[in-house]
């Protein structure tokens, strides 16, 4: 980042909390407990988007939806959710993010109902759209979190906030498949919508008031132009962005494809075993949400760099499916462990870079995100179909190897925001 980048980001900040109205949140206004409830939000958000993924054959046959139909329920989310991150997350930097998030909450509750009582497959196509349109409260309550909370713990709630999410994603599809099996695949959306009404009850009441947004009166097309402007002034921005791509890409490598030896012969494991790699994923995940506190303390490149080398390395055990799945075990929880840790300290370094665009920041950011996994499914597939799980482990570990690349040739010698080392090194 520019030594001129680097000096805007400190007035951003101060513009950001100026002049605040009595009963607004300043800087530091979360506490423990709703920071725990922005984590709980975006895990049952995040895990909308996956419950269907376990669920696709149930749905096929309930509705007569042919396979090349159902399989569009997982793409369409996926659009909807892109759709959302570059029309909806920036306007967390126009509107009143409470009532944004609120707002949201309770049309995902809806879109989640639609789709649990669609009579055909119109109807659930339509609402699996809404469904990943709707889901991108996440970034506008992991946006609004880094900008309430003190700059000395911005990492540390960024870290906690997105292990919500995580958690949701590695969760999702056991939760869903369990469920289904006790009582079909439409009380798995029904019970989402009912749990997603209360969390809108929840964060209405929760949700501390904030400032007015850095971009309020401005229009709606102005602010998707500054969107896209901000990855011109901002390296840290780009940096980030390709961090994003390349360590999610090699997280869907590995997620997308895992399931297809584990159901083959000679190991034939049901789905809830193999689900159950879901949670040593989540241990690692979990592990790494307070990398967050490295990045406060001015480690973030260490950080990023130990991390991607972890994750690179996770690929040798992962390649010993066939001998050993305690070592498939180890494998998920560096990858996982690494990822998470990277993910967090990219957040943590965008957002100080330029407080003021909080939401735009991460909305931009999380498009590389959804541009990187369905990267991943797409090419961890067809190599397991050209060269089998070898193949899958080799595309994994090269995709690893460019981004620890990345990070060596140019990252490495980028300095971090002077607002990420606001807690002095030990």
């Amino acid at each position: 980042m520019t030594n001129q980048t680097m000096a805007q980001a400190g007035p951003a900040q101060r513009n950001d909390t100026t002049n605040p109205k009595p009963g607004d949140a300043t800087a530091g206004a979360l506490s423990p407990a709703v920071v725990l409830l922005f984590a709980v939000a975006c895990g049952l958000s995040v895990a909308n988007i996956y419950f269907a993924q376990p669920l696709l054959d149930t749905m096929a046959r309930d509705l007569a939806i042919t396979p090349a139909v159902i399989g569009g329920v997982v793409t369409l989310t996926q659009i909807g959710y892109a759709f959302g991150l570059m029309l909806i997350v920036p306007l967390g930097d126009l509107w009143d993010r409470r009532r944004l998030i609120v707002g949201q909450t309770v049309l995902s509750a809806i879109a989640l109902a639609i789709v649990g009582t669609a009579p055909n497959a119109v109807v659930l196509l339509a609402g699996m759209v809404l469904v990943g349109l709707l889901a991108v409260v996440i970034q506008v309550l992991v946006a609004y979190a880094a900008t309430l909370a003190a700059s000395a713990d911005r990492g540390r709630t960024i870290g906690t906030v997105t292990s919500g999410v995580v958690s949701g994603i590695l969760l999702a599809r056991f939760a869903a498949g369990a469920l289904a099996d006790l009582a079909g695949w439409r009380v798995v959306y029904l019970t989402s919508a009912a749990l997603t009404l209360v969390l809108a009850a929840l964060l209405a009441r929760a949700l501390p008031r904030h400032a007015p947004q850095p971009m309020a009166g401005a229009s709606y097309a102005r602010l998707l132009r500054s969107t896209v402007a901000l990855f011109v002034e901002e390296p840290v921005l780009r940096e980030r962005a390709v961090f994003a791509l390349l360590i999610f890409a090699s997280f869907s490598v590995f997620w997308s494809s895992v399931v297809l030896p584990l159901a083959a012969p000679p190991l034939s494991l049901s789905h809830t075993t193999i689900g159950m790699l879901g949670i040593a994923g989540l241990a690692g995940a979990l592990a790494a949400r307070n990398s967050g506190q490295l990045a406060d303390r001015g480690w973030a490149q260490r950080t990023t760099g130990l991390s991607l080398l972890l994750m690179l390395a996770g690929w040798v055990p992962i390649a010993c499916l066939h001998t050993s799945l305690w070592l498939v075990l180890v494998g998920v929880v560096m990858i996982d462990f690494a990822v998470q840790a990277i993910h967090v300290t990219n957040q943590s370094l965008i957002v100080a870079a330029r407080p003021d665009a909080a939401s735009r920041l991460v909305g931009g950011y999380m498009v590389f995100y959804s541009i990187g996994t369905g990267f991943g499914a797409i090419s961890s597939t067809m190599a397991y179909a050209a060269a089998g799980w070898l193949g899958v482990c080799v595309l994994g570990a090269a995709i690893s190897a460019i981004a620890l690349l990345f990070w060596v040739i140019v990252v490495s010698k980028t300095p971090v925001p002077v607002e990420v080392c606001s807690v002095p090194s030990p």
